[in-house]
């Protein structure tokens, strides 16, 4: 059992659609509140949530330095998920403030995610459906993944997910990610490319990297113009990894054929954002992670981490932070 006060949960999806991540908090003995405002929360809005609490299980509300040197009875940081670039761990470290995290609870299902939409975008499923309700009776032509060349950029949990998931449509799967050993490519028996490569050789590719925010997007104007024409883009990653005037150009062009995009730099997703009238796009709210099977796993595991390290045990997933 933990004693001591309360954990704040400011992330909206903690919980929602499953129930056993609040009976797991029960049971580990966590005073465990839901945030007064829905997440994600402006800096300003943590440091009124955080006042007196012992730790704190964000989604994507930034923790920025300011916002952790001010939280006094801050003993632990949960993410509710996979990315931690939304939390300055050099200033959690600073204070000897553990952060621990959730690899591999939604892996699967982003990568189903990721599939859905690589899919949608390359059958133009979305535009034939609307085409069809108008009364219409156009048939819209594809690309075959048999034979594809598919550019998987990152190569952690979700992008191995996705990559197996590819060679079961028989596409020929090509992968970037920097700090992957060999082993993992070749266990899957992906070929491992630089990104220039990927990009250049790539007919969709998939992101499957976190965000830092001094690195900027990853795909821009130069990027789309060396990439092959019609080249489909999937994103269920961050949505700074795109830059999203020059996308939206891209698709006007026809350099890009297609973007499925579930996530955004800025979200939810602006009424002016050139996204929304770009064509050939799909856009989905940031969805990729919300299952019931996913949503249980990842708020299990963030609970019972956040309980490990409020009773001096050593967390069995913890963010090791290197500068």
């Amino acid at each position: 059992m933990v004693s001591g006060g309360v954990v704040v949960v400011t992330t909206p999806s903690f919980g929602s659609f499953s129930d056993e991540p609040w009976e797991t908090a029960a049971g580990e003995g966590i005073d465990l509140r839901r945030s007064r405002v829905p997440g994600p929360l402006s800096p300003t809005q943590l440091r009124d949530e955080l006042a007196d609490a012992v730790g704190v299980i964000v989604g994507v509300d930034r923790l920025d330095r300011a916002t952790i040197e001010a939280a006094s009875n801050l003993r632990v940081i949960g993410k509710h998920g996979v990315g931690v670039d939304n939390i300055d761990l050099a200033a959690a470290a600073e204070r000897g403030i553990p952060v621990v995290w959730t690899p591999g609870a939604n892996s699967s299902a982003v990568a189903d995610m990721a599939m859905a939409l690589l899919l949608a975008g390359s059958r133009q499923l979305v535009a034939a459906d609307a085409s069809l309700r108008r009364g219409e009776w156009e048939v819209f032509s594809g690309m075959a993944l048999e034979g594809a060349s598919v550019g998987v950029v990152g190569f952690g949990n979700i992008g191995q997910a996705v990559a197996r998931r590819l060679a079961g449509f028989d596409a020929d799967v090509v992968a970037y990610d920097p700090f992957q050993p060999g082993e993992a490519f070749a266990a899957l028996g992906t070929r491992r490319a630089t990104l220039a490569h990927l990009i250049e050789q790539s007919d969709i590719i998939t992101l499957h990297l976190p965000f830092t925010p001094e690195d900027g997007p990853l795909l821009g104007a130069a990027e789309f113009a060396a990439a092959r024409r019609g080249v489909g883009i999937v994103n269920t990653a961050r949505g700074g990894l795109i830059d999203d005037i020059a996308l939206a150009a891209a698709l006007t062009s026809g350099q890009v054929g297609f973007a499925a995009l579930d996530a955004f730099a800025a979200e939810p997703l602006a009424a002016d954002s050139p996204l929304r009238a770009a064509p050939r796009t799909i856009l989905t709210p940031h969805a990729a992670a919300f299952t019931e099977l996913a949503n249980a796993r990842a708020g299990n595991a963030v609970v019972r981490d956040v309980a490990r390290v409020l009773r001096g045990e050593a967390p069995l997933d913890p963010v090791t932070f290197s500068r």
